[in-house]
Formats: structure tokens, C-alpha cells, sequence
């Protein structure tokens, strides 16, 4: 959103000089925009799938297969609390692997079209 009213009077703007709205666009519609894109949704959305599948197997294993999640694998753990610890386990896992996946990829590519953006501006 977009407005006509000028800044407070007073203060000093410290912050680096902003882009213009058409700087946004320029950047939205370029091939390096869309390749970080690119590389963020082959990540994220092949392991949110199989993530929820995982999840969604555990709960149905849960609700209809209780015989076998009753199994005991040793001492009072069974298959279905086994399977629930590894379900905290991936979600770490995750958002491990994501973090690593983020610095070495994502964040390089974003921080040369920040500092390009306030460059220009």
C-alpha cells in the first residue's frame, strides 16, 4: 500500500534510502527473482508433502491399525510412541535441514537483490 503523505518532519531517516514501487516490480518480474523462487519451492513444497504424509500415516496408523501400533518393541515403548517421538524428531530434522538450506542458497541470492535494490535507490 501506497501513500501520498510525506514523511513526519523532525526526524533524520537513518534507515537505507527505499526502493520505489516500480524498483519492486522490475525485481519481481526479473529470471534472478524467479530462480530464488525456483530454488525456495523445490525445497519447501516436496518436503511439506511428505512431511504431512508422514503425519498423516502416523494418524491413520492410530486410528485403524491399533493392533499394530500397540506392538511393544522393548520394555513399555511401542510402535505408536516410537513413531510419535520420530514425528518430533523430522520436525526438527526439518526445519534443521531448511535453516541450512536457507544460508547456503536462499539468503546469499536475496541479500544481492536487497543490497542492488538499495543501491539503485
Amino acid at each position: 500500500m501506497t501513500t501520498d503523505a510525506p514523511p513526519p518532519a523532525g526526524g533524520q531517516d537513518l534507515g537505507p534510502a527505499q526502493p520505489t514501487t516500480e524498483a519492486f516490480v522490475e525485481v519481481q518480474a526479473s529470471a534472478e527473482f524467479a530462480e530464488l523462487r525456483r530454488t525456495y519451492r523445490s525445497f519447501a513444497f516436496p518436503l511439506t508433502v511428505a512431511f504431512i504424509a508422514w503425519y498423516l500415516l502416523y494418524v491413520l496408523l492410530s486410528n485403524y491399525a491399533g493392533d499394530f501400533m500397540g506392538t511393544r518393541l522393548f520394555g513399555n515403548v511401542n510402535v505408536a510412541f516410537a513413531l510419535g517421538l520420530a514425528q518430533f524428531a523430522t520436525t526438527f530434522l526439518i526445519a534443521w535441514f531448511y535453516a541450512r538450506h536457507a544460508a547456503e542458497k536462499l539468503d546469499p541470492r536475496a541479500d544481492a537483490l536487497k543490497s542492488r535494490m538499495e543501491a539503485d535507490a
